[in-house]
């Protein structure tokens, strides 16, 4: 677990700060599946991510969960909501086994925006979400679903042979049925291959190509059976 000195917001303030913060922040534990909010809930707390993983969601009108984006320590939380006085925008989820949080009230937040360092790096921390919101919005309004998962392969390859294909197809907001359909029509056309339980990438400028053009189709002449997996 994270001190909370070795938070990038925190590491550079005074070190007097640094009592002042362990005594001034709750810390708390979860298990896996714990909600540390929902959307909707209001909160009087800036939530620091010591130890675990969190997945960000907000549920639409039809009770179908889309998540948002995932967050692994040192990861602060709840910003916008904390600083605004208003209501958390969306759902927190722990994803891993264990997680832990420590809880700054918004008193001491006020207090410690008259420093710079701490200022700087709640904005760095608010700026960051902006870009994940970009990122994601780009993705569910252009990206078609074989050029989600296209894009996942060529990013962030790992995450295929670390997490079951049900928790794969809810970061992409699709179905499970939908990614298996995907991976098996990669696989046909020689785009990726698996061995042992594995995924490895066939034809790299392949996936590129789909999702330039949205679609595994365009890709057709670029294939080749020869290349060497990555």
């Amino acid at each position: 677990m994270l001190k909370i000195e070795e938070i990038p917001m925190f590491s550079n303030l005074d070190k007097k700060f640094h009592k002042d913060l362990y005594d001034a922040i709750h810390i708390r534990h979860f298990n896996k599946h714990s909600i540390l909010f929902y959307e909707g809930d209001s909160s009087d707390y800036l939530h620091i991510l010591l130890d675990g993983q969190v997945r960000l969601y907000k549920t639409s009108p039809k009770d179908t969960m889309v998540q948002l984006h995932r967050l692994n320590p040192p990861a602060i939380i709840g910003e916008y909501a904390c600083l605004e006085q208003v209501a958390f925008p969306a759902t927190c989820e722990f994803i891993s086994d264990k997680g832990t949080v420590g809880l700054l009230h918004f008193k001491k937040v006020m207090e410690y925006l008259k420093d710079p360092v701490f200022s700087l790096g709640l904005l760095k921390s608010m700026t960051n979400k902006v870009m994940m919101l970009s990122s994601l919005v780009h993705k569910e309004t252009i990206l078609s679903s074989e050029a989600k998962v296209a894009d996942l392969l060529l990013n962030e390859k790992e995450v295929f042979n670390k997490v079951k294909n049900n928790e794969i197809a809810s970061i992409l907001n699709i179905t499970p049925e939908t990614l298996s359909r995907i991976l098996s029509k990669l696989k046909k056309n020689h785009i990726i291959t698996r061995e042992n339980n594995l995924i490895k990438i066939c034809d790299i400028e392949a996936l590129h190509v789909i999702v330039e053009k949205n679609t595994l189709k365009s890709c057709t002449n670029c294939l080749s059976k020869e290349k060497v997996p990555l």
